[in-house]
């Protein structure tokens, strides 16, 4: 199943890293990555879209406990 996570990270080095590795620890493969950053801002935008056989829930409460992470939403994509 595929899912779409919407994310706010800190603008840190290494925390798109750390997104990845907790996403493939998790059994979930990256399939697309889209991310923003807003001028004067310390925050990055990243959208990221996911495959997997478990449950959403279960990545996102992993995420949502990096440090660098500071909100998560995840949808079921269509």
């Amino acid at each position: 199943m595929r899912y779409q996570f919407e994310m706010t990270l800190r603008r840190a080095e290494g925390a798109l890293v750390r997104v990845l590795g907790t996403t493939e620890r998790r059994g979930f493969r990256p399939v697309s990555f889209e991310g923003d950053a807003h001028e004067g801002s310390d925050h990055w935008n990243l959208r990221m879209t996911v495959e997997g056989d478990r449950a959403a829930i279960a990545l996102q409460g992993q995420l949502a406990k990096l440090y660098d992470c500071l909100s998560v939403e995840v949808s079921p994509c269509r």
